[in-house]
């Protein structure tokens, strides 16, 4: 019995802590909302958050996804694991001078262990973990937001108590439905910003495991500090905004654990007060442990610094204009506006677009640009905040008001354009983690209005109605990622003036196949943007494939102009001279693509294929095997040269290289088939035979395959095969040259041998 009653007086006690530490000011006390016990209360964010994006499980891969995991090389087996560590985001070496220089190689590890799992590219197991990665991180929100708005307290058994937990699940709530974050968990590349966020809230959870309290009164675990010191180079190791979680644990541990006054601090520092330690500068060990953060914090960046090597990216005007613009004045006025549309689309986050550059928001270059207004709103907001977060008497309102704006502004820095140039001018994306802040000011909000509404169910009524107009736009937004085309075509209507826009839509009509509707978007896209050189490229190449050479070259000119070091336009301006018969200008042309890019195997072919129509055969075959040499499965340049040294008599040569392009690409029909047609003229025709029909059963509907089967057929004396491939062949395709003929001829051997016979 006695045991018994001990058991039953432990839970009172830590209900008896609860409640003494509810004696202060406390969010939910006034807020009408749902109650639920800390596992039910994840469990129903877990399963909010997982309704509102998982229609984008089954999605393609779409935008930058391309880049990232596609034409990644650091995702292959073959590529060493340490070469991740010396490569940016898009596989690139971090040396190199086009390299974007973001250093994410954690997020890339991800990707590479989904790419062996699922054995190939399949975009299925790529989606299910940013959703899980979402979810999980929704659920963690719970914790984070039940200490920034109740605050940081334990029972005597060392077990975090939730003061707020109410607002603690509506602001979780808030951050799991919210539209904007759909770009980064539908999105596959979004990982960099999941992984991040992930790490981000186990540092600062850990962080605060450092504050447990024990009958000895306040102390802190430096074991917790440093592994939330780890937690957040890890962090930065997945995305470079990870290392902002050190700043904020370090204003978190003045304001929360040390209760620090920041305005009456900055008046004693003012007055020049040798109180400071009164004011909780020194109480606690709050210096050291600033210290060891800023130590930390500054190690990392160091060690990043020399893995990366040399200096920042270079970014090209269109990627982020007004951080080309002349002006002081204009950069700083434009920066402010994308600023107010990054708090617009966190208010209001119904116009959401894939790529917010190349005109889609116009330059502001005079004050009587109408659009000061959103940046005049901004500043009152937030100067209207930081005043009520500095200088308001009620210490629970300061706290929460200054954790919302921290974590709104801090993790948002290194996107501000402030230390250094961004390639972006919005990227719904990197309001992932500022969306924290948001949601805690928003439920703050939320509180001050439930305290003064005398209908506070109403007050409710329309707060749940925000998150399912939310969840709504989530699934939504979600089904437009599910592929380019819906993903494309959604931005023409936001952003309208933005060139690449029109850009991506036209080339995911043309590589549907449709090069009419593309020429119309790409000519969109010229307009918009006049230095487009890509849009020239590509409109450039459909125009070519159309036979309208003229305006061709003239684009495909226009575009080595604008950006000389353009190696495709050079190639494609060689193709297009070659075809207009201007032979040496399309030498010189596929000449500087290659000086400008040094492994260009297509160029080579391209090349390769212009000695050949000059006869120049030395030549074209140097050409095509510098192409396999750079691109050991070129398949064109591997049949060029078989069929060259094939056409000039060179048939032992023409084997020796057939082989050697079988062993490397042995499943390639089109190989087999050349191959097949030297050995048939060597009169190796059983092993022609072999090759010819293993060509065959990988394409079954080549007429010329069954001709020249038949063929070999023919020569060998075996008739009735002979005349079933030209059969085959000419029911394929009637009009195959030389087949009619062929056929006749064997036709007509055939009668001569049956009135040999009767």
């Amino acid at each position: 019995q006695i045991c018994n009653q001990h058991n039953a007086e432990a839970p009172n006690l830590e209900q008896a802590l609860h409640r003494m530490a509810q004696t202060e000011p406390n969010l939910d006390h006034d807020v009408s909302w749902f109650l639920l016990p800390s596992y039910w209360a994840k469990m129903v964010v877990a399963l909010i958050s997982f309704l509102c994006f998982a229609n984008s499980y089954d999605g393609d891969f779409v935008f930058d996804d391309s880049e990232a995991i596609i034409n990644n090389k650091d995702l292959r087996a073959e590529t060493p694991l340490g070469d991740l560590w010396h490569h940016d985001f898009w596989g690139s070496k971090l040396s190199s001078n086009t390299s974007h220089k973001s250093y994410r190689p954690l997020t890339v590890l991800t990707f590479r262990i989904n790419y062996l799992f699922a054995g190939g590219f399949y975009p299925v197991g790529f989606h299910v973990i940013n959703i899980i990665l979402h979810c999980t991180i929704s659920v963690l929100m719970v914790d984070v937001f039940s200490i920034l708005l109740g605050g940081l307290q334990f029972s005597n058994k060392g077990r975090r108590l939730n003061l707020a937990p109410k607002t603690s699940l509506l602001a979780a709530l808030l951050f799991a439905v919210h539209p904007v974050h759909t770009e980064c968990v539908a999105g596959i590349v979004g990982r960099a910003d999941l992984l991040c966020a992930l790490f981000f809230l186990l540092s600062f959870l850990g962080y605060c495991k450092a504050f447990r309290e024990n009958k000895e009164g306040h102390n802190f675990s430096m074991f917790w500090v440093l592994v939330s010191v780890i937690l957040g180079a890890i962090a930065m190791l997945c995305k470079e905004q990870g290392i902002t979680i050190l700043g904020l644990n370090a204003v978190f541990d003045a304001l929360v654990i040390n209760k620090l006054n920041v305005l009456e601090l900055i008046q004693k520092l003012l007055r020049k007060d040798k109180s400071l330690e009164n004011a909780g500068l020194l109480r606690k060990g709050l210096l050291f442990r600033i210290t060891l953060l800023m130590s930390g914090g500054a190690s990392i960046l160091y060690i990043r610094w020399r893995i990366m090597g040399t200096g920042p990216p270079a970014f090209t005007e269109v990627d982020n204009p007004a951080s080309f613009a002349d002006s002081l004045f204009v950069r700083a006025i434009n920066y402010n506006y994308y600023y107010s549309l990054n708090a617009w689309l966190l208010l209001c986050p119904w116009w959401l677009c894939f790529d917010w550059s190349m005109g889609c928001i116009p330059l502001i270059k005079s004050v009587s640009d109408w659009r000061i207004i959103a940046l005049v709103a901004l500043w009152f907001c937030l100067i209207g905040l930081i005043c009520q977060a500095l200088c308001s008497e009620d210490s629970h309102k300061r706290r929460i008001l200054t954790l919302g704006l921290g974590f709104l502004i801090i993790p948002f820095l290194p996107a501000s354009n402030l230390f250094f140039r961004v390639g972006f001018v919005i990227a719904e994306r990197v309001i992932y983690l500022p969306s924290i802040g948001y949601c805690v000011l928003f439920t703050y909000g939320f509180s001050l209005l439930s305290k003064q509404a005398k209908k506070k169910k109403i007050l409710a009524v329309a707060v749940l109605g925000i998150l399912l107009i939310n969840v709504m736009r989530c699934t939504l937004r979600s089904s437009q990622w599910r592929s380019e085309e819906q993903l494309f075509r959604s931005a023409l209507s936001v952003c309208p003036l933005n060139a690449k826009v029109h850009y991506n839509v036209g080339k995911n009509l043309a590589d549907k196949g449709n090069q009419s509707a593309a020429i119309k978007y790409y000519r969109e896209a010229v307009r918009l943007n006049p230095k487009y050189v890509h849009a020239m490229n590509n409109l450039g190449n459909i125009l070519k494939e159309r036979n309208e050479l003229r305006e061709a070259e003239e684009l495909l000119s226009l575009a080595v102009q604008i950006q000389p070091d353009f190696a495709a336009a050079w190639m494609n301006l060689g193709i297009v001279q070659n075809s207009l018969r201007r032979f040496e200008e399309a030498e010189q042309s596929y000449w500087t693509a290659i000086k400008h890019r040094k492994k260009y195997p297509d160029c080579y072919y391209n090349l390769g294929r212009l000695y050949a129509d000059l006869n120049r055969h030395i030549d074209a075959l140097n050409a095509w095997r510098n192409a396999t040499v750079l691109k050991p499965e070129h398949s064109l340049a591997w049949n060029n040269m078989i069929i060259l040294l094939d056409n000039t008599g060179n048939l032992a040569q023409a084997e020796a290289v057939g082989r050697e392009a079988l062993e490397l690409i042995p499943n390639d029909h089109s190989l087999m088939f050349s191959l097949a047609n030297v050995l048939g003229k060597s009169q190796k025709y059983k092993e022609s035979e072999a090759l010819f029909l293993k060509a065959i059963k990988a394409n079954p509907n080549a007429a010329s395959y069954h001709g020249n089967l038949a063929v070999l057929y023919h020569r060998w004396g075996n008739l009735d095969l002979a005349k079933k491939h030209y059969e085959v062949s000419l029911k394929l395709d009637p009009m195959a040259p030389g087949t009619k003929e062929n056929y006749n001829l064997l036709r007509r051997k055939l009668e001569q041998l049956q009135k040999k016979g009767s």
